[in-house]
């Protein structure tokens, strides 16, 4: 017998849960926040979960209850009653539970961490209205590939229905036990999936066989995705996406790099498109008075008086990425009219065999009525036949402007500029100041290669050495090129009023020495530098130079002149300029 007194009570409290549950429903509204309760037999379905046979009986947390099998419509999203009609049952269960009567326990499914009941609902409802923080329950657990949690949102349920067709399909889960492909938006694993299916055809095209789907599965996990979530890893991308995933990120890079891909005409590496992912992204970046300032400097300013980055950043930037395995992956090309015999794609050709790089063309046109003429088809034609009959990737892009600023807006994407040396700077100021190369040369933000008038293996280095931030930047490729490609190395540095040579030489010789570099040292006295230089370069064989680019200021070098200058109008070997 329910004491009358507790049932008017409850009466009351039910009244109130409603009154609650009405406000909560404007609040939904007014919000967009859903405040539904889940359907098992939606999610079940969706899910393709399987029922286990077992039950057992045991606390299970109230939030965790989000769900119902048949009623799911009678309640809010926290159990509070939404029908008028439930009254007098909703009292009835109130009343025994704060009665010495008590209540039996419920019975529920569970679905990863959350509870769906099968019977019970008004004792859940009346548990959270006297702030319970468990009830008793018997519980049958329902198994799914993936996990639902009490908080998860309607969206994040369509996330995780596509999440389980995917690993229906790919059976990903079972080839990588502990891969994790959570993604935060509806709509990215048939992505996914798109992304498997083009990989299975050019696995098809490039193996000439029938690949089955498992294997392209297994592959485009190996060679695609992975490489790219440790691109994410190693360089901390994700803490500038917050709240974001791993998997997010592939996509946002993948799509992104095609964007590249189709802005540029070139194929952009994965980590290219990841590094300019990231300082879109940085703080640094964001900072908009800081980009608008530098965009009206770079407006204001002539191309040959513009300093361009400070020297290390070349250095900085691979070492951060970790590339001491492969310094130049992408190499610009840069063909000129001048350059009928290629020389510049054939210098490139040497150093991308040594390097398994790909190269990227570049020609550039004065006016946009040129980018789609008969002339500019052939040449892209020939690039890429000469490209493939030496076993490499190339592409040649037409863009139309300033031949040196489009060249050093593009060199970002690549790590080496390699082209033919057509017009050096003249020994004038008013040459200099108009010289598409020596603006090429002080604003370029990667090393840059210039071929004279015939190719050269790259077997005997001389570099030129003379302590400077831009010299120790030729002091690191060379180190590279000594190690990697174990070229002959020599290294001279000149004495000059400006500095102690021996000491300079004796530290080039410890950084060497820390590579395990073994090189020819050469101390020679004062004298006109570019002819030592090219002196030292026939008499020991050297098959091209390595030298730092311009150190004094712009204006300086306008006026005076340097010494790269005089090395480049007469120089008969390649010339590898670092900055």
């Amino acid at each position: 017998m329910i004491d009358q007194n507790l049932y008017i009570r409850a009466i009351s409290d039910f009244r109130e849960a409603r009154r609650k549950a009405a406000m909560q429903e404007i609040m939904g509204v007014l919000t967009g926040k859903s405040n539904e309760l889940l359907s098992y037999e939606t999610v079940r379905q969706q899910l393709r979960a399987l029922e286990s046979n077992k039950t057992e009986l045991r606390d299970i947390p109230l939030n965790a209850i989000v769900g119902s099998v048949g009623r799911y419509s009678d309640f809010t999203r926290n159990f509070l009653p939404r029908r008028d009609s439930d009254q007098q049952r909703w009292a009835g269960v109130m009343s025994k539970a704060t009665d010495l009567i008590g209540l039996p326990p419920i019975d529920v499914y569970q679905v990863g961490e959350t509870y769906f009941v099968l019977d019970g609902n008004h004792r859940v409802s009346v548990a959270r209205q006297l702030n319970a923080s468990s009830i008793q329950a018997f519980v049958t657990e329902v198994r799914t590939r993936v996990n639902l949690t009490p908080n998860t949102s309607p969206d994040e349920l369509i996330i995780k229905v596509e999440l389980t067709d995917f690993l229906e399909q790919t059976q990903l889960d079972k080839i990588q036990p502990n891969t994790d492909l959570a993604t935060t938006n509806p709509g990215q694993y048939p992505i996914l999936m798109e992304h498997i299916a083009v990989h299975q055809y050019f696995m098809g095209i490039d193996e000439q066989r029938d690949i089955s789907y498992e294997e392209a599965v297994a592959h485009w996990y190996d060679t695609v995705y992975q490489p790219v979530v440790e691109i994410i890893r190693e360089r901390g991308i994700l803490r500038y996406f917050s709240g974001r995933t791993e998997t997010d990120l592939y996509l946002w890079i993948s799509r992104h790099r095609a964007e590249l891909e189709d802005e540029l005409g070139w194929h952009v590496n994965p980590k290219a498109a990841a590094a300019d992912l990231k300082i879109r992204f940085s703080p640094e970046f964001s900072n908009a008075f800081g980009r608008f300032a530098s965009r009206i400097i770079d407006i204001v300013t002539p191309d040959a008086l513009e300093a361009g980055p400070p020297p290390g950043d070349w250095r900085k930037e691979t070492i951060q990425q970790k590339r001491s395995d492969q310094l130049f992956a992408n190499i610009l090309v840069t063909m000129s009219e001048p350059d009928q015999q290629w020389l510049a794609l054939e210098q490139a050709i040497v150093i991308a065999h040594q390097e398994q790089a790909q190269l990227q063309g570049l020609h550039v046109v004065g006016h946009d009525a040129d980018l789609q003429s008969d002339a500019t088809a052939a040449l892209q034609q020939s690039f890429r036949e000469r490209c493939e009959s030496s076993g490499l990737h190339g592409h040649l892009a037409i863009e139309a402007g300033s031949i040196a600023r489009v060249i050093c807006d593009r060199s970002y994407w690549t790590d080496l500029i390699v082209s033919k040396l057509t017009y050096p700077p003249d020994d004038d100021p008013v040459s200099r100041l108009g010289s598409g190369l020596h603006t090429l040369i002080r604003r370029c933000p990667r090393p840059i290669l210039v071929v004279p008038d015939h190719v050269t293996p790259l077997k005997c280095g001389l570099l030129a050495y003379n302590g400077t931030p831009k010299a120790n930047e030729g002091l690191y490729a060379a180190a590279y090129l000594a190690g990697k490609w174990g070229i002959d190395l020599h290294v001279l540095t000149i004495e000059h009023a400006d500095i102690s040579a021996e000491a300079m030489l004796d530290e080039a010789k410890h950084y060497l020495a820390e590579s395990q570099i073994e090189a020819h040292y050469h101390l020679h006295e004062t004298g006109d530098r570019a002819d030592i230089l090219l002196d030292f370069a026939r008499q020991y064989a050297c098959d091209f130079i390595i030298i730092g680019g311009y150190k004094a200021r712009p204006l300086v070098e306008v006026v005076l002149g340097s010494v790269v200058d005089e090395v480049l109008r007469r120089t008969e070997i390649p010339l590898l300029i670092c900055r």
